[in-house]
């Protein structure tokens, strides 16, 4: 038998026989690494201990300690419990589970009746001494004649059904634990007793393949830890991720509403309108630093454009189509490039024109399943800071630089400083040539590095027609969100021939980036609202100032205190009601606003205000002048402070 080299990451190199399984790699490691051992990884992808190595590898052991061992508990568990659910409703079929186990697990089950809340209970009850049984988990490869033939025997229609979705030529595994199986490809942990703690969350309706002409199942979320102890916190996590969702924050602070007359699209009401229109003027001063012109295009494009830049044909479904006049097949806009693509051709460039940096920030629409919406986050109607550059290929690695530049800028006005960034490769679909992707992600990767990042590496998730950086960033739940991007398009050049003169005299092939910082402001306002609470910097805040009159007879001077910060352009807000001050108070904290001017008898006397700040200690500050009280906060809102 032919022998193999396995690489570990102290360096050591180990000679094994091909077809060792990565547990018996383990097992040669030590046994104490072997009993803890859950899962492999070999060149970043999370495979089985039971998988067998037939080439030279680089080989990691996963253990508990390991930031994705969470992925292989919570498959398992998923597994656990669609066990427990065939132990206690043996007619249940099963259907799929889900395939990012990062934070959750999920199946979906066609049972007589829907589940119930104590059937949770029931289940969760189940899930627990099934883990106590300890049943050592195995793999087994099949071919597709023995699969269907095993899963129709045990009743489950369902699964011979989606046999069938597996390409030709894949492996076809099963993994059991005790007397469960299930079609799978894992991985999975060795056994179940590795699974230390297991909660049920949730339950759902979903059609079975997604289509409401298919029976309706019952899916059960679910999520496993390797200890009680972490299971507690990620609850507690859960726990503050309600209180911070914002949907309910954006309904609290009176930002917007979703209205099942329109699915998908907000309504913005006054306050959420002035934090929109601020993050775009933000994004929009620094247009002339960084050499942006802002263009708009139009709403509504024939079909040809989208046949032009490949849209039809890999993104149609998503799109928005009606029909003309004479059958001319039209569609809403769903990305800004085409149209920049379509106005950079309207004029003949020279190389001294070049970069030019066009910013759009008008309505784009998608057709997202309704299944898929979720308050800003997801939504069919957005407006994004998207910009499109157009450069020569060796004006790239500049262009590069400045992205980053002003990315730093603006996440530091809203700090946002906790940011990794990413470069996503090419996936297996995708259009242009190989060496042209090749060149281009390794500029992506460098000008990553330049810019001070560690650069990580996404194999395979770049979109068909660009290698693409990502930057993202964790928010104060310790959730991963992808904000800013920056592509290089291997597509449009070529399909809508963009060209310029160069020094030479002769047409050459321009380059393109598609930058976006804040990506879409609905889903950017989301994930804001629920890092910061809805507690925004001054600069942001739909209401800066609060002024705050003690008594009645304090009003007048409380509405001069206001007109003299209207006349400064900030926005305030007079609390003249005939309630009590600690009221008033609280009212304002409720409301998330930064700062609170008190104006009592001696403010009335002296011309003065006493602030109260919600950021850096709730108790009021020494009383200032009016003037320099107007002037200290507009420089504060002028500076952008995060």
């Amino acid at each position: 038998m032919s022998e193999i080299s396995v690489r570990l990451p102290d360096g050591k190199l180990l000679a094994v026989p091909a077809g060792t399984t990565v547990l018996a790699v383990a097992e040669r490691i030590g046994p104490r690494l072997a009993r803890a051992a859950l899962a492999g990884r070999i060149d970043g992808r999370l495979v089985d201990l039971r998988a067998p190595l037939d080439r030279d590898v680089a080989l990691e052991i996963v253990t508990a300690r390991d930031p994705q061992a969470g992925e292989v508990i919570r498959h398992s568990a998923e597994h656990v419990m669609a066990d427990a659910v065939k132990r206690l409703f043996p007619s249940a079929q099963i259907d799929v589970g889900r395939s990012d186990h990062g934070e959750k697990f999920q199946y979906d089950f066609l049972v007589e009746r829907p589940f119930s809340p104590q059937d949770l209970e029931r289940i969760e009850d189940e899930m627990r001494r099934i883990l106590a049984e300890g049943a050592a988990f195995e793999r087994e490869v099949v071919d597709r004649a023995e699969a269907k033939a095993r899963f129709a025997e045990l009743g489950e229609h369902l699964k011979v059904s989606r046999i069938d979705d597996i390409p030709a030529g894949d492996p076809i595994t099963i993994y059991r634990h005790g007397s469960f199986q299930d079609l799978c490809r894992g991985p999975h942990v060795q056994r179940a007793g590795q699974i230390g703690a297991v909660k049920l969350i949730e339950l759902a309706g979903a059609y079975w393949r997604g289509d409401e002409r298919n029976p309706m199942l019952q899916r059960i979320y679910g999520t496993a830890f390797a200890s009680a102890k972490e299971l507690d916190e990620h609850l507690e996590r859960l726990e503050e991720a309600r209180r911070r969702d914002h949907r309910r924050v954006g309904q609290d602070l009176d930002l917007f509403h979703l209205d099942p007359l329109s699915p998908g699209s907000p309504f913005f009401h006054p306050k959420g309108v002035v934090l929109f229109n601020e993050l775009v003027g933000y994004v929009r001063s620094l247009y002339p630093k960084y050499g942006f012109q802002e263009i708009i295009t139009p709403q509504i494009f024939r079909s040809d454009l989208f046949k032009i830049s490949g849209h039809y044909e890999n993104f149609g479904d998503d799109m928005f189509r009606f029909e003309g006049d004479e059958d001319e097949e039209l569609f809403l806009k769903p990305m800004n490039c085409p149209g920049h693509c379509v106005y950079y051709n309207t004029t003949k460039h020279s190389y001294r024109d070049l970069p030019l940096r066009f910013a759009e920030f008008t309505r784009l629409h998608r057709n997202e399943r309704s299944g898929t919406l979720h308050g800003l986050s997801r939504v069919r109607s957005f407006a994004q800071d998207d910009a499109h550059v157009f450069c020569m290929p060796e004006q790239v690695e500049s262009e590069l630089r400045s992205f980053f530049a002003m990315l730093r800028e603006i996440y530091h006005a809203l700090g946002l400083d906790d940011v990794e960034v990413s470069v996503s490769t090419r996936p297996e679909k995708f259009i242009g040539n190989p060496e042209a992707w090749d060149h281009a992600e390794k500029l992506l990767i460098a000008a990553v590095e330049e810019a001070g990042y560690a650069c990580g590496i996404k194999p395979g998730e770049a979109v068909f027609y660009a290698p693409k950086v990502e930057c993202d960033f964790r928010d104060v739940m310790g959730r991963v969100w992808t904000l800013g991007t920056v592509q290089v398009d291997m597509s449009a050049p070529d399909r809508f021939g963009l060209s310029y003169v160069g020094s030479d005299g002769q047409e050459h092939r321009a380059a393109m980036l598609h930058r976006a910082i804040l990506g879409s402001l609905e889903r950017f306002i989301a994930i804001y609202l629920e890092h910061t609470g809805g507690d925004f910097p001054l600069w942001l805040s739909p209401v800066q100032v609060a002024v705050l009159p003690i008594a009645e007879r304090h009003t007048e001077w409380g509405a001069r205190v206001r007109d003299a910060l209207a006349a400064r352009g900030l926005r305030v807000r007079l609390d003249d009601r005939n309630e009590k001050l600690n009221f008033k108070i609280r009212e304002a904290e409720t409301h998330k606003i930064p700062v609170m001017a008190v104006v009592g008898d001696q403010e009335v006397t002296s011309g003065t205000v006493t602030p109260r700040r919600r950021r850096g200690g709730k108790e009021a500050a020494a009383a200032l002048p009016l003037d320099a009280f107007v002037a200290e906060l507009s420089a504060k809102v002028a500076e952008r402070r995060p």
